[in-house]
């Protein structure tokens, strides 16, 4: 492909490259630059990829994409934004597949990775169609799962997956979309058919510094696509709805809105409600329990009629959606008189729904173990141990993905919260021993709440990733018990 056809739709600020030169691939890392590639320097967080302009030329990069002009004489084009040209070549590279499925994006603090599967899952039953799923838990394109390291995959990667959903016959995207990857541009040049927002609370700040800039971020995306679906409930809807380019749909719980859920009733295995939109009145059965599941499905069946599936369609399909991964999980442990669940909770609010959901069908008492994770907003960390011991019998404070900060410095900024709550808990630095000690605690009807890891097989500590599924903790556990 020639260099201008790469650069297509970028602004040029200037350049000294030949821009009929054929590139044979593009790199941002100049540890993949191949011979005739492109290296796009990026000036990220940690490191300058304009530092490493050398070692890509010495490695056969024919060019320089770069927003800084650089002061050896090399071939170069100077874009406004480094990150922003990183996607735009990357749509250019691949043939912009985005165009030729649509794509719906899904943000908010909690609830996008459980309503982008059972959106999938919708649009697969009503449908017929072949979807793609970008998200927290993995990738796939239709049935084969492809494993990923963060919510949104850089542009050019992103990009990359996109191309193989449109080669496998894929009609529909959807994927989750932080707040990290509007900010950073790793959607830049992605129009999406429909979008929705389902809440926000504190995270993340350690990035966006403030809520206003937090909730300004998430409100881009409802720049960027044709239909909107926004949480009314939420304390940040009318943000969000204010600067939208869109037609919104809101959605309510607790008030007026398009499309309303009325006669709630949350059971132990699940929920049932009545769907309202306009004159048009639709029973809803799903199989995963607690009030936030209630919000989910509205936000799917808001998109899924956006979409232009009918509502009575849509809410069939969600009766027979599958329970989520790390998300009220239930885990086996077979002849014991108590239950274990997993759940992804590792944000005060997310750690608030789960914990309430379970305490409305707990016979005996809620077992909370959780942590907060490190190198991330420790704002919220004394926020989550208040939480957490109110909202539960006895709270095991423990590690969560201490990263490379030390695990009981995290655990000292949760204390003073817990200590507030003025309940019960107990510290457990390591997350195994605190699995055993709660199921050592756990008596007929109790519930044991594992929050934070969800999903994930692992524990990130002094910034190396150690296995840990804590499915295989409840088992081992077990055994250990029966000898």
């Amino acid at each position: 492909m020639q260099l201008k056809e790469l650069l297509q739709n970028i602004p040029v600020l200037a350049s000294n490259a030949d821009m009929n030169i054929e590139i044979e691939a593009v790199a941002y890392d100049s540890r993949k630059v191949t011979p005739n590639s492109l290296f796009v320097a990026v000036s990220g967080f940690a490191s300058d990829g304009n530092r490493f302009i050398p070692m890509a030329l010495e490695k056969g990069a024919s060019v320089i994409v770069t927003a800084k002009k650089p002061s050896e004489d090399v071939p170069y084009v100077l874009v406004e934004s480094d990150r922003q040209a990183l996607a735009l070549i990357g749509c250019n590279f691949y043939g912009k597949p985005g165009e030729s499925m649509k794509i719906i994006g899904i943000t908010g603090t909690n609830g996008k990775t459980s309503a982008t599967l059972l959106l999938k899952h919708v649009l697969e039953r009503t449908l017929g169609a072949k979807v793609g799923l970008v998200g927290t838990m993995a990738n796939m394109v239709g049935d084969e799962v492809i494993p990923t390291e963060r919510t949104t995959p850089e542009s050019f990667e992103l990009q990359g997956l996109f191309a193989r959903m449109r080669d496998a016959g894929c009609s529909h995207v959807v994927m989750e979309v932080s707040s990290h990857a509007i900010a950073l541009d790793r959607v830049a040049g992605i129009h999406f058919t429909a979008a929705a927002f389902t809440n926000l609370t504190e995270d993340h700040l350690d990035f966006h510094k403030t809520m206003e800039n937090y909730c300004q971020t998430k409100a881009e995306l409802f720049r960027r696509c044709d239909k909107g679906v926004i949480n009314a409930d939420d304390s940040y809807a009318e943000q969000m709805r204010s600067g939208a380019t869109c037609d919104v749909m809101t959605t309510s719980v607790a008030g007026a809105a398009d499309l309303m859920a009325k006669n709630i009733v949350l059971k132990s295995d699940g929920v049932e409600f009545d769907a309202v939109m306009g004159s048009e009145t639709v029973g809803v059965k799903l199989g995963i329990p607690g009030k936030f599941t209630v919000y989910n499905a509205l936000t799917v069946l808001g998109l899924a009629v956006n979409l232009g599936i009918c509502l009575k369609d849509a809410a069939m399909a969600l009766a027979d959606a599958p329970g989520v991964k790390g998300r009220v999980e239930v885990v086996p442990t077979p002849g014991t008189d108590y239950t274990v669940l997993i759940d992804y909770a590792h944000t005060p609010d997310g750690l608030e729904n789960v914990l309430q959901a379970v305490k409305g069908f707990c016979r005996g008492r809620v077992i909370a173990v959780f942590g907060c994770g490190g190198d991330r907003d420790p704002i919220k960390r004394p926020i989550m141990g208040k939480i957490g011991t109110e909202l539960s019998d006895l709270a095991i404070i423990t590690s969560d993905n201490p990263r490379t900060e030390d695990p009981e410095a995290i655990i000292a900024d949760i204390v003073p919260g817990a200590r507030e709550a003025k309940g019960v808990f107990e510290v457990v630095v390591d997350r195994r021993q605190a699995i055993r000690h709660a199921m050592d605690l756990a008596k007929t009807g109790d519930i044991v709440v594992l929050a934070g890891k969800g999903h994930e097989t692992y524990q990130e500590i002094c910034g190396v990733k150690h296995h840990l599924d804590e499915r295989e903790e409840v088992a081992a556990h077990l055994m250990e018990m029966r000898g």
